[in-house]
């Protein structure tokens, strides 16, 4: 049954396994390397800290103002219906709701005013309507514009994208 290839084969195979190990330990040992290497004293802890300016001189940094219905008026609606299909997951326009409400006509709609949707208590006392402004901001950063909202969505960073994508759902009604 066992043979001297047999043994010959599996010795090998251990072998060459224990050769991997071992090589890969030392070439990871030669990559990352726990304690002071010569860096420092015997013992001392390696790290070193970065100022940060937390004085007014950071408070007092400007906020760019951003004039959404200029932004608005000149979006491309074409590249607005590109964007959309980032809220598909979530939301239609078919008058139905997914696991969003639908945005027919969200554009200055009442928050939280789409009947038998089932809205977070955030959205819910939240007052006011989906202006562009509002909506600027809150495609920006949903969960920073209303915290404790359920939408998991990150959001949409660049200003003339969100104005895009406003510029179509104002013509979805």
């Amino acid at each position: 049954m066992f043979n001297t290839m047999t043994l010959t084969k599996a010795a090998g195979g251990f072998l060459s396994a224990l050769l991997f190990l071992l090589l890969t330990s030392w070439a990871a040992s030669g990559l990352w390397h726990v304690g002071s290497s010569g860096h420092g004293a015997e013992g001392e802890a390696q790290a070193y800290s970065i100022p940060v300016d937390t004085g007014a001189a950071a408070e007092e940094a400007p906020v760019e103002e951003v004039d959404v219905a200029a932004l608005v008026a000149a979006a491309d609606v074409s590249r607005g219906e590109a964007e959309f299909r980032k809220c598909q997951a979530c939301h239609r326009l078919d008058g139905t709701d997914g696991t969003g409400p639908h945005l027919n006509g969200v554009v200055n709609r009442d928050k939280a005013s789409v009947a038998g949707f089932s809205y977070s208590q955030a959205a819910q006392d939240m007052p006011g309507v989906w202006t562009p402004e509002n909506l600027f901001a809150f495609i920006e950063n949903p969960r920073g514009y209303m915290p404790g909202t359920k939408m998991a969505f990150a959001g949409i960073r660049p200003a003339e994208a969100r104005a895009n994508l406003i510029a179509y759902l104002e013509t979805q009604n």
